[in-house]
């Protein structure tokens, strides 16, 4: 007897986050908590090649940590990464207020400052916390709308999703592939405006070698690049949570562009600034660091790796 047809991954993906934005965001905020907790324990358990990878990067950021204190940061860090699905499914229905009193960052003064230069900003963050409610709590908080960058997702109506999600959180939302998002930010920051980057993981060819807890990593050029062609001020932000239902975070200070060398040089040297800024918020926080790809170059395969599929 014949099988029957596969299930289609991609369609299965496009209905489970359906689902969660269509039901979660309606879960009381207690019930949502408890629930992701239930979804990130099942998930730790299980030993998948994501909670492997977890561990792996964590020994990194970790090195003196005992197989018992890995496993231990691994399921906290799922924890911490289900929540951030928790929250992302329930933004849309969270009131202003809410989004308001959902995030206090330190040293914020750093970006209302920049803000009144009209220089342009560019924030840079790693996958920690939840950037979404950062981004939210800048459009709502602060009031200032901003540009930010969305990887390609498949299928289609998957990326659909996450473009909606985050245009109705008050962002401009660029496609990762194309030309053209790196002119179009270009001229947002030009017009003063503020834009935004997960900057953490390299999804081109183009990426530039840091130091990264040691050892050799790439990261986007695309925050130096765009400081350095715009003037704009390049602002590093990191995230993370504690046992409230507020986000912590910081805003670190300006990484300036060097006084002296090539334009390459200049850049290598702003992106190596940047890597320490995550690297320090993500030593103080390292469950919040939500990296279950390969990073470090020792890990990627021959040909470079390929990208992982997860929004960011």
């Amino acid at each position: 007897m014949g099988r029957g047809p596969l299930i289609d991954s991609e369609k299965l993906a496009d209905g489970l986050y359906g689902l969660g934005w269509s039901t979660v965001k309606r879960l009381p905020e207690g019930v949502a908590v408890q629930l992701g907790r239930q979804l990130a324990d099942v998930t730790w358990r299980r030993r998948g090649k994501g909670i492997e990878r977890l561990e792996a990067n964590l020994a990194r950021v970790v090195p003196d940590a005992s197989a018992q204190r890995l496993a231990a940061l691994s399921r906290a860090g799922m924890r911490s990464y289900m929540r951030y699905w928790m929250e992302s499914f329930r933004l849309p229905a969270w009131s202003p207020e809410r989004i308001r009193a959902g995030f206090d960052p330190e040293d914020v003064h750093h970006l209302e400052e920049a803000l009144k230069s009209d220089r342009g900003v560019v924030l840079a963050l790693p996958h920690m916390g939840n950037y979404d409610l950062a981004g939210a709590w800048v459009t709502t908080k602060l009031g200032v709308p901003f540009t930010t960058v969305a990887q390609r997702l498949k299928p289609e109506s998957l990326y659909d999703r996450f473009v909606a999600y985050r245009e109705g959180l008050g962002m401009e939302v660029l496609p990762h592939t194309g030309g053209s998002a790196f002119g179009t930010l270009a001229r947002r920051l030009r017009a003063g405006g503020l834009v935004c980057l997960v900057a953490d993981r390299d999804l081109s060819s183009s990426g530039i070698p840091v130091k990264f807890f040691g050892e050799e990593a790439k990261m986007p050029a695309g925050p130096a690049m765009l400081a350095l062609q715009t003037g704009a001020m390049l602002l590093p932000v990191t995230l993370w949570y504690d046992d409230s239902p507020i986000m912590r975070g910081r805003v670190h200070p300006e990484i300036e562009v060097p006084q002296t060398g090539t334009r390459a040089e200049k850049a290598a040297h702003m992106t190596q600034q940047l890597a320490d800024a995550f690297a320090s918020g993500i030593a103080g926080h390292p469950e919040d660091w939500h990296m279950l790809q390969r990073l470090w170059l020792a890990d990627l395969e021959p040909r470079g790796g390929t990208p992982g599929t997860e929004p960011a």
